[in-house]
């Protein structure tokens, strides 16, 4: 029902008042556990912005990446056309292909 929305902020959590009955619960014990929910959330929000953050960069990444791809293949494309006696072996598209995951995951 809720899972996509945050409902409470540290401040509704912080300053939530509970009713007292005969029997009820200790203040500050309610008030300790409170501090520990309060301390969860704010790492939680840290969390959650960080992850959208490297989520962000690796769909730049991501788009980066294709665009180099396609321009590459658009290289090949030409070349092959330009000579056509001259077609590219397997073990030429092997290393472009190594260069590529090493540009990818930042192994040179």
């Amino acid at each position: 029902m809720y899972q996509n929305e945050i409902i409470l902020s540290t401040k509704e959590i912080l300053e939530k008042e509970f009713k007292l009955d005969t029997r009820g619960y200790r203040p500050q014990e309610v008030d300790k556990f409170l501090d520990i929910i309060i301390h969860d959330y704010d790492a939680y929000k840290d969390k959650v912005h960080d992850l959208e953050q490297d989520k962000k960069e690796l769909v730049e990444d991501n788009i980066r990446l294709k665009q180099e791809i396609r321009n590459l293949k658009t290289k090949i494309e030409v070349l092959q056309e330009e000579k056509p006696g001259n077609d590219i072996t397997n073990a030429d598209l092997l290393r472009r292909l190594s260069n590529l995951e090493k540009i990818i995951y930042g192994k040179e």
